[in-house]
Order: structure tokens, then C-alpha cells, then sequence
């Protein structure tokens, strides 16, 4: 179960990712619409999951992969824009969101 430290943590950093993956759409992330749907803070706050949903990506794995391996750029740009908020700016693992995918599928299912 959740704190309420965690939800505002989590708050926080699903805002910011999301205005940081806005923000740098056309170089860093190739032109793709990212969103991200949650963010889970471990209790000590140290880790975060972050999970993506992405848009025109063919190879979702590999682009995962590719913002994971870039993940030390993004938690800097994060790291200054919540620098007041926070003392240590968790580690970021981004993990896949298909429930969209899953919709879309039980939806084709019941046609």
C-alpha cells in the first residue's frame, strides 16, 4: 500500500517525465508520442517504474530498450526540475504499458 508521500513522489514525477518526453520528442525520442499512464515509487524512494505508452512504434521492445539505455539523460533533465522537491532523484526503469493493446484486442474479440 501506498503513502501518501509516494503518491505525491509518484505525482510529481508521471508530470515532469511526461513534460520532459514532450519536450524532447523531435531529437532525443525520433519523433514518437510518448505518454506516460504511471509511475510506481518504491517505499524508500529510491527506484521508480515508469510505464510508457508509446505511439507510431513498431519494435516497442527496442525503443523501450533505447529510452532505458538513455535513462541517465533523462533523470538529469528530471533531476533539475525537481531538485527542490526532492534530495535523490530515484533510478528509472521504463517498462511497456499495452492496455491499450489489451482494449483494443478484447474489443476485436467481442466484434
Amino acid at each position: 500500500m501506498s503513502s501518501t508521500r509516494q503518491n505525491k513522489i509518484e505525482r510529481l514525477l508521471q508530470r515532469d517525465l511526461g513534460d520532459i518526453f514532450q519536450k524532447g520528442t523531435t531529437g532525443l525520442f525520433r519523433g514518437k508520442m510518448i505518454t506516460v499512464t504511471t509511475v510506481r515509487v518504491s517505499p524508500d524512494l529510491s527506484n521508480a517504474k515508469v510505464y510508457l505508452s508509446l505511439f507510431p512504434v513498431d519494435d516497442k521492445k527496442e525503443f523501450i530498450d533505447y529510452i532505458n539505455g538513455i535513462e541517465g539523460q533523462i533523470r538529469f533533465d528530471l533531476g533539475k526540475r525537481v531538485r527542490h522537491q526532492l534530495r535523490k532523484v530515484p533510478e528509472l526503469t521504463f517498462f511497456i504499458d499495452d492496455s491499450l493493446d489489451y482494449i483494443d484486442n478484447i474489443d476485436n474479440l467481442l466484434k
